[in-house]
């Protein structure tokens, strides 16, 4: 089983980091293309055209490229209102449920932008100015939200081996952790 968590652990990081690479070069090229732009537009009275839609869509991407992430490290908002009355020995129970909820509605809402991107390359939507099509943007919107159902699903797994001491830890909110 440690052989199989450790590769579990490298596939997890290897995600993670892409992801974090991907979302951390679609900020840098956000930044990058305000800063031609605003300079093109006060130094030079020339902005960029089509600098807005392109900061639009690269916010929705950034947005939910981090998702997958947040959703594997549970690092969502959260309100601790039982927190106090809560049993530690039964924290993995509530984490399994929580996380299993939040499975059902990641992938209910991926497969309805799903229906929405396919709707958008059917009618040929495409944005007002530069002529992007929406489907692209609304198609990744639906796989990262499909992918943060899947990473909650094994982190409701973990969440499960942790309380039948199959392993030690199920997550960040496994019993003896710091709680913020």
């Amino acid at each position: 089983m440690q052989t199989q968590m450790a590769r579990a652990t490298r596939v997890s990081r290897v995600l993670q980091l892409t992801l974090e690479g991907v979302a951390g070069a679609t900020l840098f090229g956000m930044m990058l293309l305000t800063t031609a732009d605003v300079g093109g537009r006060y130094f030079f009275n020339s902005p960029i055209l089509g600098a807005v839609e392109l900061t639009q869509l690269m916010l929705a991407a950034l947005v939910f490229l981090s998702l997958p992430v947040v959703c594997w490290r549970q690092e969502h908002v959260s309100v601790d209102l039982l927190d106090a009355f809560f049993p530690a020995k039964l924290i993995w129970i509530r984490e399994v449920i929580v996380n299993l909820i939040v499975t059902a509605a990641l992938w209910v809402m991926a497969q309805r932008v799903w229906a929405l991107a396919e709707r958008a390359f059917s009618w040929g939507d495409v944005t007002e100015f530069l002529r992007i099509q929406h489907g692209y943007l609304i198609g990744l919107i639906a796989i990262m939200l499909a992918l943060s159902a899947l990473l909650t699903l094994i982190r409701a797994g973990f969440y499960l081996l942790e309380g039948f001491k199959v392993i030690e830890k199920g997550g960040p909110l496994s019993i003896g952790e710091p709680h913020d």
